[in-house]
């Protein structure tokens, strides 16, 4: 099914291989990951339903990343077609995101590592289309930022270990993400454009620091704390 549809927005475009091997890559190389680590993350003897959706939700990442390959080689490649077909995909996403939970909390098989399955592919399918984004002009190269955080984030807890205590459970934290994906499913449309979708950005963005402040904040305090 990946293939397929990596196939079928491939064929609207010349640089179609790029765009192929990129999805794929994507897709292989981070099950790769998934088979080698799930391994005590996930005590469960089966995979569940919640999980096979949060795969599905990477397969369509894993598109998103052919298609801002295709977009960095020849930015008018990403046709008005291929930016609905991202938002379908997106749309599809974004259904998966809000049952998995939900699912695996009914099933009895909620995980470690599901929840980290859940975010990661939470984090990558915001970075990606925060690069998309940009690459449709629909804000500065700042909107990339919307992705790069989280990023940016996890480098700092390696300099400071205080950043790298778990963070309780937060609705503020959920609420900010379906945010991220809205105002970015707002972006991918192609009737939207600047200046609206730069506002639509710099809320998103804005919004985002707000959310990881508060909690750098609470982290170094508690840090501060255990020190003490």
């Amino acid at each position: 099914m990946l293939t397929g549809t990596a196939a079928a927005l491939a064929g609207t475009s010349p640089v179609a291989a790029p765009f192929l091997i990129a999805t794929l890559l994507v897709y292989a190389g981070i099950s790769a990951v998934i088979a080698v680590t799930i391994q005590g993350w996930h005590p469960h003897p089966r995979f569940g339903a919640a999980n096979l959706m949060t795969l599905t939700r990477l397969g369509i990442a894993a598109i998103f990343a052919g298609v801002v390959v295709e977009g960095l080689l020849d930015r008018s490649r990403i046709s008005a077609g291929v930016a609905w077909a991202c938002v379908a995909l997106l749309s599809v996403a974004l259904v998966l995101d809000g049952v998995d939970g939900l699912l695996a909390r009914r099933q009895a098989l909620a995980s470690r590592f599901g929840a980290r399955f859940d975010m990661e592919v939470d984090a990558l399918t915001i970075l990606l289309l925060s690069i998309l984004a940009m690459l449709l002009d629909k804000a500065g190269a700042w909107v990339a930022l919307i992705g790069l955080m989280r990023y940016a984030f996890v480098a700092a807890a390696l300099l400071q270990p205080a950043l790298a205590a778990p963070l309780s459970p937060s609705l503020r934290r959920k609420a900010i993400c379906v945010v991220q994906y809205a105002a970015l499913l707002v972006m991918l449309l192609p009737i939207t454009h600047p200046p609206a979708t730069t506002a639509v950005a710099a809320v998103a963005l804005a919004a985002l620091a707000w959310s990881f402040a508060v909690d750098i904040g609470w982290l170094l305090r508690r840090g501060v704390r255990t020190a003490i």
